[in-house]
């Protein structure tokens, strides 16, 4: 399985999408949205941003483990990844955004 957006409709009624890689699992994951095209602009503003290094944030959680997020060009976040048990691990997964999210197809699954 290659890397590609699955965008699908939450209990709550409103949209979502994951980044998952070739393994299945979700890298980078979005907030909610009130709409599908709202989560579609979001995949779109993903693959736009997913090579700029400035658009990444580091941070931990609460718990002191390392994640992600990226941010489009206006500062918003579109995206929020796990949290990773090391910072290579963090960093490994950034890999992955900037590598996969430009080509990955979008599977609407909603």
């Amino acid at each position: 399985m290659a890397a590609k957006f699955e965008i699908k409709k939450a209990k709550n009624g409103k949209f979502m999408w994951n980044l998952k890689v070739t393994s299945g699992e979700p890298i980078l994951t979005s907030q909610m949205y009130a709409s599908k095209s709202g989560a579609k602009n979001g995949v779109k503003s993903v693959k736009k941003n997913a090579r700029k290094e400035a658009c990444y944030d580091r941070r931990k959680n609460k718990a002191g483990k390392p994640y992600f997020i990226l941010k489009a060009g206006n500062h918003q976040i579109i995206g929020t990844s796990e949290g990773y048990s090391a910072n290579r691990a963090m960093e490994n997964g950034i890999k992955s955004v900037k590598k996969n999210a430009p080509g990955a197809a979008i599977d609407d699954i909603c």
